[in-house]
């Protein structure tokens, strides 16, 4: 029998690696197949990466890989794309391809841009892909989430959905520090968390505490799902 897949959505290349790290590694602990799609890939209008473009897209595909995950990059720019049948087809044919068992989208309510339209894209490609791209055929995943991206974009975000991911903490907050280290083209420093990772961390003790665990990712559940209480 397959491993099951996880599939994660950003509309950039640290969406998923801010919103949730701790998640993708227990699935990755727990034997998942975990794909992440960074639907803005052409860096060439954002400052942080002029003229380290592709140095910038690669080495966060290698960061990656040496968790455990696979990045899979398009090629759109910031500020250049929108909900259109482009975008759609091509988020649409990685979820055909990947035919995720679960998947994570950014929550839609947000002041950046990108990250409206990737939660928009990422919802009809998941649940509608197969009218995208027919005749091919695509398989919903069981389970549909969506997650905030830290309190200076996300706007309106209440969970009902919450994981603790203590276990994985340490491994989780250096993904995203190694990254941070890659963006800013500085060595990473273990012991130094940058404002990315202070931030992150501040939520996920918040979250923590709003459920009783120590660090919590906060997730909703874009279907009523049943929990075992007892």
């Amino acid at each position: 029998m397959p491993a099951p897949t996880l599939l994660a959505i950003g509309a950039h290349l640290d969406d998923c690696i801010f919103g949730i790290p701790g998640i993708m590694l227990q699935a990755i602990r727990k034997n998942y197949r975990v794909v992440i799609v960074a639907m803005v890939g052409d860096l060439s209008n954002w400052p942080p990466a002029r003229s380290r473009e592709q140095e910038l897209v690669e080495g966060t595909k290698q960061l990656c890989r040496d968790q455990g995950a696979e990045l899979r990059v398009l090629n759109f720019a910031s500020m250049q794309f929108d909900v259109s049948l482009e975008t759609k087809e091509a988020v649409a044919d990685i979820v055909a391809d990947v035919q995720p068992d679960v998947a994570f989208t950014l929550w839609p309510h947000d002041t950046h841009a990108d990250h409206e339209v990737a939660a928009q894209v990422s919802k009809v490609a998941l649940r509608h892909g197969g009218r995208v791209i027919n005749p091919r055929d695509t398989k919903p995943p069981r389970a549909i989430y969506q997650f905030d991206n830290g309190p200076g974009h996300t706007i309106g975000f209440v969970p009902n959905t919450f994981v603790d991911v203590t276990d994985v903490w340490p491994e989780a907050i250096g993904w995203l520090g190694k990254y941070m280290a890659l963006q800013s083209n500085k060595p990473y420093d273990a012991n130094v968390l940058d404002s990315a990772q202070q931030s992150k961390e501040a939520i996920a003790r918040y979250r923590g505490l709003m459920c009783g665990v120590k660090y919590a990712e906060a997730l909703w559940s874009t279907g009523p799902r049943p929990q075992v209480i007892l």
